[in-house]
């Protein structure tokens, strides 16, 4: 499998299409996520298997994933969207 192919098929799965999200998870994927280590990688592969009201309610800080995993990514990238542009 081509690599550019699987990172264009992670960036459209990033697209939710709920607003709140893709403005989260868009530049995420775009601007970390080829930086990133293999395991947060594997993380982020991961956490686009979730639910989408699962997202935001962790992305809005109303709950804490349970998953340990999930919860470090999660993390990352609200550390991600607080950094000014």
């Amino acid at each position: 499998m081509d690599d550019d192919a699987d990172y264009k098929r992670l960036c459209w799965h990033s697209r939710r299409g709920m607003l709140e999200l893709d403005l989260v998870l868009e530049p995420f994927v775009k601007q970390a996520y080829p930086g990133l280590p293999a395991q947060d990688q594997a993380r982020y592969r991961r956490l686009l298997e979730c639910e989408d009201q699962d997202l935001i309610s962790w992305f809005l800080g109303r709950v804490k994933p349970q998953d340990e995993e999930i919860a470090s990514i999660v993390d990352q990238i609200l550390e991600f969207a607080r950094r000014p542009t």
